[in-house]
């Protein structure tokens, strides 16, 4: 059921062995299609999309994520803001983007807090395209993908530094350096 949010808590040891319900975490199934062309070359995954992400509809839907000021720093263009323009803008630069999670317990937006993985099927994806290189944004996106992807697809992906806003370990410049490599 693609497309519908399945929310439920989940139970979590605590240190004393008693069983209790941790409220925080949410069983979420990814509510986003794939977005991809017949032309896309290049595939960049995330792990699971934020709340932000999700309750904009597209990837990389949170406001203060770098990826959307990456691309355009090095594709030299405007910053694109709208569904239209993001859209327009992959399809330009036969890029695609989804997650390596199809379903997962989740807290919030924290990759850390990530459990119970059920990964993305983005074998129909590569088959559907000429997608050629796979990035992983992240270490949580480059973990599953290594571990559930790579296997079937037979591609090994190049791990990118997080885009996330919580990676504040590296400076836009430094994260613009160190895409540089989906250009090669």
């Amino acid at each position: 059921m693609r497309g519908m949010i399945f929310i439920s808590t989940s139970k979590k040891q605590n240190n004393t062995d008693s069983t209790q319900i941790d409220e925080r975490y949410q069983t979420i199934v990814h509510p986003l299609p794939p977005y991809y062309q017949p032309d896309s070359r290049i595939l960049i995954l995330g792990s699971f999309p934020s709340i932000k992400t999700r309750e904009f509809g597209f990837p990389y839907g949170h406001p203060q994520n770098r990826f959307w000021p990456i691309l355009a720093t090095l594709f030299s263009e405007e910053t694109p803001l709208t569904l239209e323009e993001r859209k327009d803008f992959l399809k330009r630069h036969q890029v695609a983007a989804w997650d390596t999670i199809y379903q997962c317990d989740i807290i919030g937006s924290s990759d850390s807090s990530i459990r119970n993985v059920v990964p993305t099927d983005l074998q129909s994806v590569v088959e559907q395209s000429q997608i050629s290189r796979i990035f992983t944004n992240g270490g949580a996106s480059d973990k599953y993908f290594k571990i559930y992807q790579e296997p079937i697809l037979g591609i090994k992906a190049t791990r990118l530094p997080s885009s996330s806003p919580a990676n504040a370990r590296y400076s836009l410049e430094d994260l613009v350096e160190a895409w540089q490599v989906i250009l090669e």
